[in-house]
C-alpha cells in the first residue's frame, strides 16, 4: 500500500468515525440510566453491514499503531471490561478486533466461577491479579461485575463466600458498587485507563444465536444446559444490569452500552471506543535526548562501515 494510499484510508476512517459518534452509547450515571432507552439493534450510521464494509479493518490497523506506541512509551495501561449474556459476542469481539495487535502488548482473561483459593479473599481479588502492565491492554471476559450480577441473581452464590454474616446486609449491593468505584478511580489515577463494554443483546436474538449453536456440529460444544436456564432470569439480570451500570459509571470509568444484536456493528463501536481512548493519551515514541542521539550516530556509521565493507556472497 503506498504512502497516498494510507493517508486516504487515514482520512477515510476518521471521517467515519466522526459519523460513529460512540459517547452516544456512555451510559448516564444514577437514576437518569434506563436500559430500555438503549437499542439492541441500533446500528447508526451505517445503513447495513455492506456499507460498513472495511471500516473494521481500518480500525484494527490504527489500533495495531496505537498499541504499538502506547507499548513503546510505557507509560499508560488499558483494561477493556467485557459483560454481557450469553451469547452477546464477547469471544467474536476479542477475536477480530483485537486480530491486529502484538500478542506481547495485550494479555485477554476469562473469567469463570471461582475457585476455591478466589473465595478465600475478597471478591476483587482474583481480577487484581489479572491487570494489565503498563504499556499493555488488558480485556477482561467478564470481571468482578460479576459479583454484582450473577451472584445478584442467585443467592445461593453468595452463601457461598464465606462473608461473615453480620456483613451480609441489606446494603451489600450498595457497598460493593462502592467499591468497584473506589477500586477503579485508584487505578485511573495510577495510569490505568478503564472501558466498560456491556454487549446489549435482545432476548430474540440470543435464543436465535442459541439454535444456531444446536444446529451446527461445529459449534454444539459452545452450548450448554445451563446457558438455557439462566435466560429463565433474563428480568432479573436486565434488572442487576441496569442498577449496576447506573451506580459505577462514573466520569472515570464510565458503561457504554453497545447494541449486539447485528456482531458487525457492536465489533465496530469496540474498536472505535478502544481508538478514541488511545488517542487521547498523547501516545508517542521515547525521544532521545542529544547524547544519545550522538552516542547512535557512531554506532550507526560503526556498524555501516562494516555492512559496507562485507564482501558479497
Amino acid at each position: 500500500m503506498s504512502a497516498g494510499t494510507n493517508s486516504a484510508a487515514r482520512r477515510n476512517l476518521r471521517e467515519k468515525r466522526g459519523l460513529m459518534d460512540c459517547a452516544r452509547l456512555r451510559a448516564k450515571h444514577g437514576k437518569a440510566f434506563r436500559l430500555s432507552d438503549h437499542k439492541t439493534d441500533d446500528h447508526r450510521p451505517f445503513k447495513d453491514k455492506e456499507a460498513a464494509e472495511g471500516y473494521l479493518q481500518l480500525g484494527v490497523a490504527r489500533l495495531a499503531t496505537l498499541q504499538d506506541t502506547l507499548f513503546a512509551q510505557d507509560r499508560w495501561s488499558v483494561l477493556l471490561i467485557i459483560q454481557a449474556m450469553d451469547a452477546a459476542g464477547k469471544d467474536g469481539i476479542i477475536k477480530h478486533v483485537m486480530s491486529g495487535i502484538n500478542p506481547q502488548g495485550c494479555q485477554v482473561v476469562a473469567f469463570k466461577a471461582p475457585s476455591p483459593a478466589d473465595l478465600d479473599h475478597d471478591f476483587l481479588w482474583r481480577c487484581q491479579q489479572h491487570l494489565p502492565e503498563r504499556g499493555r491492554i488488558g480485556v477482561f471476559n467478564r470481571s468482578y461485575y460479576e459479583e454484582v450480577l450473577i451472584v445478584r441473581v442467585h443467592p445461593e452464590i453468595l452463601a457461598a463466600q464465606k462473608l461473615p454474616p453480620s456483613l451480609v446486609t441489606k446494603n451489600l449491593w450498595k457497598e460493593r458498587y462502592e467499591d468497584i468505584n473506589a477500586a477503579e478511580r485508584y487505578l485511573t489515577r495510577n495510569g490505568t485507563r478503564i472501558i466498560k463494554v456491556f454487549l446489549h443483546v435482545s432476548r430474540a436474538e440470543q435464543a436465535r444465536r442459541m439454535l444456531a449453536r444446536l444446529e451446527d456440529p461445529d459449534k454444539n460444544w459452545k452450548f450448554s444446559a445451563a446457558d438455557l436456564e439462566e435466560r429463565e432470569y433474563w428480568k432479573d439480570y436486565m434488572k442487576a444490569y441496569q442498577e449496576m451500570i447506573a451506580a459505577t459509571s462514573t466520569d472515570w470509568a464510565p458503561w457504554h452500552v453497545v447494541p449486539a444484536d447485528h456482531k458487525w456493528f457492536s465489533r465496530l463501536a469496540v474498536a472505535d471506543l478502544l481508538i478514541d481512548t488511545l488517542e487521547s493519551l498523547d501516545l508517542h515514541y521515547p525521544r532521545v535526548d542529544s547524547q544519545k542521539k550522538k552516542e547512535l550516530e557512531v554506532i550507526r556509521k560503526k556498524m555501516a562501515a562494516e555492512v559496507g565493507g562485507k564482501s558479497k556472497k
